[in-house]
Formats: structure tokens, sequence, C-alpha cells
């Protein structure tokens, strides 16, 4: 049995999101009514089971020492594992 774990990664509430501001401009000018869009990225990954008890910390170290994100200007949450 295998465990996922996803990192969801957005920019840090202070920063401009042109992303999503461009996102939010093309779907209001198509007529859809909401009040804020942001843009972000996803990242799955799929560790054996075995590895339960360090998957955490695993994935922190990925984040911190593997330039997944930039601290600067985003943040991340990382979702508990579960099984696939």
């Amino acid at each position: 049995m295998s465990l996922k774990v996803a990192i969801r990664i957005m920019p840090r509430d202070v920063i401009l999101d042109t992303q999503g501001r461009a996102v939010a401009q093309s779907l209001k000018s198509n007529g859809f009514q909401f009040s804020d869009c942001r843009v972000g990225k996803l990242i799955e990954m799929t560790f054996p089971d075995s590895q339960k008890a360090s998957i955490k910390a695993d994935v922190e170290k990925m984040l911190t020492q593997g330039g997944l994100y930039n601290p600067l200007i985003e943040k991340y949450e990382i979702e508990e594992p579960r099984s696939v």
C-alpha cells in the first residue's frame, strides 16, 4: 500500500498575485461573479507505506532544501498522508 501527500503552495497574502488577477479578469469578463481569485500550485507525492512516520519531515525538508517553494513570496500547507 502507498501513501499520497498533497502540498498546496500559494502566494503570501501580501504579495500581488498577477496570475490570479488575470484569471479573475478573464472570468469576470465572461460574466462570472466572485470576490477573489488567487492562483497557486498543487504537488502530489506518493510514498511507500513504510515511510509513514517520516513523511511529513521528509516533505518539509524537500520544501526547504529542495526549492519547491520560495519562502519570501509563497506559503505552503501539507495535507495529511492518505492511503491510495
